[in-house]
Formats: structure tokens, C-alpha cells, sequence
């Protein structure tokens, strides 16, 4: 697969964009030993995270930072950003 591929996908016009706002995708990837340690060691320190919320944290952030606009990614971002784990 190549880096444009999720570009040339489906295509979501603003009247579907509606709909499917609150939709689950499931994704799969490999990635490097060391991060997937880093994780489950963040997962084991701070028990109010699993790995679900630690992936679209990471997501969030990386698309905040990049120059994403959308008003959920920012909204998710700024609150993995200012929230607190209960310990």
C-alpha cells in the first residue's frame, strides 16, 4: 500500500461527513518493537488508558500538529492534553 492510498478511498461529501461522525474504524499495523513496549508500559503505569485510547491519542495529536482543522480531532487532542490519569 502506498501513502496515498487512504486519499484515493472512499470519498466523504460533507452530507455523509454527518453521519458517520461518530463511527469506530478498526486499524492494523506493524510497528516497531520498541513502541509497542513503550505502550505497554505507559498501559501498565496509568490504568485509566488501554491501548485504544493510547492510538487515538497518539492519531490526534499527530494530525493536530500536522495542520489537521478538523474541530473533533482538535477537540480529542486538547483533552487528551489537559486531562489528568486517576492513579
Amino acid at each position: 500500500m502506498d501513502r496515498n492510498h487512504l486519499e484515493r478511498c472512499v470519498e466523504i461529501t460533507s452530507g455523509e461527513l454527518d453521519s458517520v461522525a461518530s463511527a469506530y474504524v478498526s486499524l492494523e499495523t506493524e510497528i516497531p518493537e520498541v513502541l509497542y513496549n513503550g505502550m505497554k508500559e505507559f498501559i501498565c503505569e496509568n490504568p485509566t488508558w488501554d491501548q485504544y485510547r493510547v492510538m487515538s491519542s497518539a492519531l490526534a495529536n499527530f494530525l493536530f500538529q500536522n495542520g489537521c482543522g478538523d474541530r473533533a480531532v482538535t477537540e480529542r487532542y486538547l483533552d487528551d492534553l489537559f486531562s489528568r490519569s486517576e492513579v
